[in-house]
């Protein structure tokens, strides 16, 4: 993680609730792994927003080799996988591969 990026955070297991079910604004969380090519290419995109929507949501990175507990308790067999948490539920979750795809799903539970 870049130190330009202190909107996105990185929760474990023991985190997860208060960061992301905790967050006063919505969060676009990415389930991804380092060996995963279509991970690899969306984690731009990913950044990007991350620093474009300061304020107006965060983004939580996990990494599902680093943290299988999570994967499995949200059911991801399928990486990349994003899902947007709102209001401490989960709102949507979607497998995207374009920036326009992720702004889709993230877009109305953004504040006006």
């Amino acid at each position: 993680m870049q130190a330009s990026d202190t909107n996105i955070i990185e929760p474990t297991a023991a985190t997860f609730d208060g960061e992301v079910g905790g967050s006063s604004v919505p969060v676009l969380v990415d389930f991804w792994a380092p060996w995963c090519p279509p991970c690899m290419a969306l984690k731009p995109v990913i950044h990007q927003l991350a620093s474009e929507l300061a304020g107006k949501a965060r983004v939580a990175l996990v990494n599902v080799s680093d943290q299988p507990e999570l994967a499995e308790r949200f059911g991801i067999s399928r990486i990349p996988t994003l899902m947007v948490v709102a209001e401490g539920k989960i709102q949507d979750a979607f497998v995207a591969n374009s920036r326009e795809t992720v702004l889709a799903h993230l877009r109305p539970y953004l504040a006006a």
